[in-house]
């Protein structure tokens, strides 16, 4: 079996493009991983992330004929500490709201027009979008009434940036979440010494910041106004809280 050569960018990211050869292998030794030729396929590549020889953690993502591999675990405070919170926001509200349907970390996320398949931070679906076949659910062929990946366009996608995943979450997603239709994008950085939250909405040419008022900004998608705050609690370490209130015209 012949494989792609792998070069490691200077932030432990790894971005390979297909190749002519449809039977060359990507190999990660020191990792264990062997992405086969057929997987520099969106076809391909869906079918390789669902099996079994897909590794069990990591971020490996097919962004439009580029494989984007980064196998470095999550930064603690400024990635899944901000993760968790976000999640449990909307999810209270959802329970609250009854909206739609939402999904967490390492759910596959496929979009044929946008040529994408990738595991987003999170993503949620309302339910007229999923009762109208925009998206849809893929069964696990061994087991009923389990799903395996979200096919389509979610209304919702998260993002949040780490050290390896600047250009990828802040350029290149971006643009591939747009060209899917995705109608609103949630993009943060905690890194600095502020939080730069965005509530990015779709608009023909780009996405656009969502109305902001002191600090709040307001979710098409969710009808309310948020805004994300931290301090500094025990031992130091941030305390995250995603404040919501009634949307107001």
């Amino acid at each position: 079996m012949s494989s792609a050569p792998v070069r490691k960018s200077h932030n432990g990211m790894v971005a390979i493009r297909r190749t002519r050869s449809a039977a060359c292998a990507i190999v990660i030794p020191e990792h264990g991983i062997v992405i086969p030729g057929s997987a520099q396929t969106l076809a391909g590549f869906r079918a390789w992330a669902k099996s079994s020889a897909s590794p069990e953690y990591g971020r490996i993502s097919f962004l439009d004929g580029e494989i984007f591999i980064d196998m470095s675990p999550e930064e603690l405070e400024t990635h899944n500490a901000v993760k968790v919170e976000i999640d449990y926001g909307v999810v209270h509200l959802n329970k609250k709201r009854k909206l739609g349907k939402f999904y967490g970390d390492r759910t596959l996320l496929s979009n044929e027009a946008a040529n994408l398949s990738t595991e987003p931070d999170s993503l949620f679906i309302l339910w007229k979008t999923l009762e109208s076949g925009r998206v849809q659910l893929v069964p696990r062929a061994d087991r009923e009434g389990q799903y395996m990946e979200v096919v389509g366009t979610p209304d919702w996608l998260l993002e949040i940036v780490s050290q390896t995943s600047v250009a990828k979450d802040t350029k290149r997603l971006r643009r591939q979440y747009h060209r899917a239709g995705v109608s609103e994008y949630w993009l943060i950085d905690a890194r600095g010494e502020d939080i730069d939250f965005q509530i990015l909405l779709w608009t023909e040419s780009d996405y656009a910041g969502a109305p902001e008022r002191k600090g709040w900004q307001r979710s098409r998608v969710f009808g309310r106004w948020f805004r994300l705050t931290r301090r500094r609690g025990r031992m130091g370490l941030w305390e995250y809280t995603l404040q919501v209130k009634a949307s107001r015209e």
